[in-house]
């Protein structure tokens, strides 16, 4: 399994790639490994502001329907739009053409300091159910 050393982790299984005020959102490969074969994604908040733990979109694979939530608290800036026509970039890159969102932090300290780095979601993904 895929997890980069350099991104945030949430224990919902979302990925945050900060650069200054911008942080990059997408789901980890576990995540879309558990999912299976993604066939839509829904993300109608662009240019909403939200708090961290809300959610700002779906997710629906052959499976099952998900909510994905923000990993940080601001406002949604762009929207991966590759995905309305080829929501299985997230299956096949997830951390790079498969990055579903783009925040403008507005309580950046406070809430990347609540997130995982790569060895603490190693140790959360290991644990048993």
């Amino acid at each position: 399994m895929n997890l980069p050393a350099d991104l945030k982790y949430t224990r919902d299984h979302e990925w945050v790639r900060v650069d200054g005020n911008i942080a990059t959102v997408g789901i980890t490969d576990y995540a879309q490994q558990q999912l299976g074969d993604i066939v839509f994604i829904e993300i109608e908040t662009i240019d909403e502001v939200l708090q961290q733990g809300e959610v700002f979109g779906t997710i629906e694979a052959v499976k099952t329907v998900s909510d994905m939530f923000m990993p940080v608290s601001g406002g949604i800036r762009e929207v991966n739009e590759e995905l309305q026509n080829s929501p299985d970039l997230v299956n096949g890159d997830p951390y790079g053409g498969g990055w579903m969102i783009k925040i403008e932090m507005t309580n950046a300290d406070g809430d990347l300091d609540g997130l995982l780095d790569v060895g603490t979601y190693e140790e959360l993904l290991s644990q048993p159910d």
